[in-house]
């Protein structure tokens, strides 16, 4: 047994499989031997030393006087050959040496049963060492490339796939070619465990600026999002948590050498690292780099549709190689943009499309109210503070008393009431509430008698005459069309 047990020690280093899996293999393995040659396994013990040094199987009996199931039972007689001190009814531990007790079939199961458990095992073991890893940066060589799929060495108990759906375009490879990759997944084969590898996945972009720009790695650089055309063209919008950090400006790197390092990394693919903007009209300017956009229009925020408009120059630049360019660059926005040149767009009735948006901006809800000069973005705290101790917070009453010259304040120059003043004409729309003239009360007309005079005489006279009590003459009253 001890030559099994250094033979099975030997294989746990080779393999990497914990000592508890071993001895769970090694018993599974003895007890399948056991049931091959005595039909049960429920009476086998397995022992192990300290150090593994040594392995035993029991077959634990039970002691009767006339023996039934010699499997299970032994006779007194034999019992105290073995034991003087045994007694009827004890069970009785007899250690077996699979050479002499076990068929030779049953040798050949439990080998087969413990090769099978020191696979699982070990499939086990890197499973778990591996599916937390999905999505982080391993470096392997190329191995072999069979029906464009590249097997990856990565100097490991696993082996590493690349397949062609997972490969940057335009990228060859040779022989012992080092090659930096995501796992992108984790799963068994018929070998042992796989990782499936990628080198079109926008992590991979993700991972090298997090190791070459440290602002990243310490939370000052945001990276907001990142799309790819893998192996032409990546744009990676960055945002920053301090004022005084130029997010872009921090990924390129002085003399654009931290962005040359990772272009290098991705074998020369362009990359765009722009600025990320909250207001769709600068974001979609910045994403249509290296374009230069003259201007941005929005045809319908609901269903996110935009025109950017730029000189003919830039028209093909904006588009990009096939429409790559703007197409990133709607992937990036979360837009659907087209591009006109201003010959273009001339052509084009946007003057009732800038009425909507006016329209719209004017009465959406969903615009923050601005009434104090705190409220004001970009304000300076101090000098809007200065102001509210002075009693002039609201910006109505600011923006009075200061077209009537009226603010004069220890520590606010007029300069800092030119640059508050400038904000409110740029943030601060003010609409004047409609004055609705309240309907004058109804007057009670006078209800006046009409009076009816003689057309002979000019006497007065009433609807029931028919003779002129002054002058005789005779007449009669018929109705007629007012």
């Amino acid at each position: 047994m001890s030559e099994m047990a250094e033979a099975i020690r030997a294989l746990m280093d080779e393999k990497g499989c914990s000592e508890d899996s071993v001895k769970q293999t090694i018993e599974k393995a003895l007890k399948a031997a056991y049931k091959r040659t005595y039909g049960t396994d429920e009476n086998a013990i397995v022992t192990f030393e300290d150090d593994l040094s040594e392995v035993h199987i029991f077959s634990r009996k039970t002691v009767v006087d006339g023996v039934y199931d010699p499997v299970v039972e032994i006779e007194l007689e034999e019992a105290k050959e073995l034991s003087d001190d045994v007694e009827e009814g004890d069970e009785l531990d007899i250690e077996l040496d699979p050479k002499k007790n076990f068929e030779r079939s049953a040798v050949s199961t439990g080998k087969q049963t413990a090769h099978q458990g020191l696979t699982e095992s070990l499939k086990t073991s890197l499973m778990n060492e591996y599916k937390d890893k999905v999505g982080e940066t391993i470096i392997g060589y190329c191995q072999r490339e069979r029906n464009g799929t590249i097997y990856v060495d990565l100097g490991s108990k696993v082996e590493g796939v690349l397949p062609v759906k997972y490969q940057s375009k335009l990228e060859h490879y040779d022989m012992k070619d080092r090659i930096k990759c995501i796992i992108a997944e984790v799963k068994t084969s018929a070998n042992g465990v796989q990782l499936v590898l990628s080198r079109s996945d926008q992590r991979l972009v993700s991972n090298i600026l997090e190791q070459e720009v440290p602002e990243i790695a310490d939370g000052t650089i945001e990276i907001r999002k990142i799309v790819r055309d893998a192996g032409y063209r990546t744009k990676v919008a960055v945002s920053s948590t301090r004022e005084d950090v130029d997010p872009v400006g921090a990924c390129v790197g002085a003399k654009g050498q931290r962005i040359q390092t990772v272009i290098r990394e991705l074998e020369n693919e362009k990359i765009d690292v722009l600025r990320y903007e909250s207001d769709p009209v600068l974001f979609i300017k910045n994403a249509l780099s290296p374009a230069q956009v003259d201007r941005v229009v929005i045809l319908d925020a609901e269903k996110r549709q935009a025109l950017a408009i730029v000189e003919e120059t830039q028209f093909s630049l904006a588009i990009g190689r096939q429409g790559q360019n703007v197409r990133l660059a709607n992937k990036l926005c979360d837009w659907n943009i087209d591009v006109k040149t201003i010959e273009q767009a001339a052509e084009m009735d946007l003057s009732e499309i800038a009425t909507v948006q006016n329209a719209e901006n004017l009465f959406d809800s969903s615009y923050d109210e601005i009434a104090t000069i705190q409220d004001l973005p970009g304000v300076d705290e101090r000098v809007a503070a200065l102001l509210k101790e002075n009693g002039i917070e609201d910006i109505q009453r600011f923006v009075e008393a200061f077209d009537n010259d009226e603010i004069h304040i220890d520590g606010i120059s007029g300069d800092d009431l030119e640059l508050v003043n400038e904000l409110v004409e740029k943030n601060v729309q003010f609409v004047e509430e409609e004055q609705h003239e309240e309907p004058a009360e109804p007057q009670e007309e006078e209800a006046a008698e009409e009076e009816y005079f003689c057309p002979e005489c000019g006497a007065k006279i009433t609807l029931d005459m028919t003779q002129c009590p002054n002058c005789g003459c005779e007449f009669e009253f018929e109705e007629g069309e007012e």
